[in-house]
């Protein structure tokens, strides 16, 4: 990929935070975000971090990258990868390289209670890749799985999930509101 869609797709996950971040108290109880949140853990971290960054950032050997399909009234991500970041777990058994580096790589695909209509929650993909030295997480996950895009640059789909949405606006799931 070249830099500008690098600087691309980080300006459209800007841009779609910032709009949650704007979005008026009142309306941010029954509605909120339906797209894809990005997760990392550094090498030798046990918990995620919600990325504030898009994917276009140098990542360690030994790191764990996470995408979760999530549902947010708020400017961070709201759930996790269900799979914890276990580095030693996803690529224990992969040989270092000194050419290359290992990447763990965790994309859970969400719920069914905000999964878009007619649509199957595909299996959580749980996967080591190797890579250039010089890799960045987009990198990374275009090795592992087919990436849609929105022109922007903004992430809207995995392998082909969702089938045609990017980043919609939606009512809150009545599964998610508290009773």
């Amino acid at each position: 990929m070249k830099k500008s869609t690098y600087i691309t797709i980080a300006m459209s996950i800007a841009l779609t935070f910032s709009q949650v971040i704007t979005m008026p108290a009142a309306q941010a109880a029954s509605k909120g975000w339906r797209y894809w949140g990005y997760f990392q853990a550094a090498p030798g971290a046990t918990e995620w971090k919600a990325a504030m960054t898009g994917p276009t950032v140098d990542i360690e050997d030994g790191a764990v990258e996470g995408w979760s399909f999530v549902f947010s009234s708020d400017d961070v991500p709201s759930a996790a990868p269900l799979v914890k970041p276990s580095f030693s777990k996803i690529c224990g058994k992969v040989k270092k390289d000194p050419d290359t580096k290992r990447i763990a790589l965790v994309i859970d695909f969400g719920s069914k209670a905000y999964a878009p209509k007619g649509e199957k929650v595909p299996r959580t993909i749980v996967r080591c890749v190797t890579t250039a030295k010089g890799s960045q997480g987009i990198d990374v996950l275009g090795q592992a799985i087919k990436v849609r895009s929105a022109a922007s640059g903004l992430i809207c789909g995995f392998n082909g999930y969702p089938k045609k949405e990017c980043g919609v606006e939606i009512e809150t799931p009545a599964a998610l509101l508290k009773k």
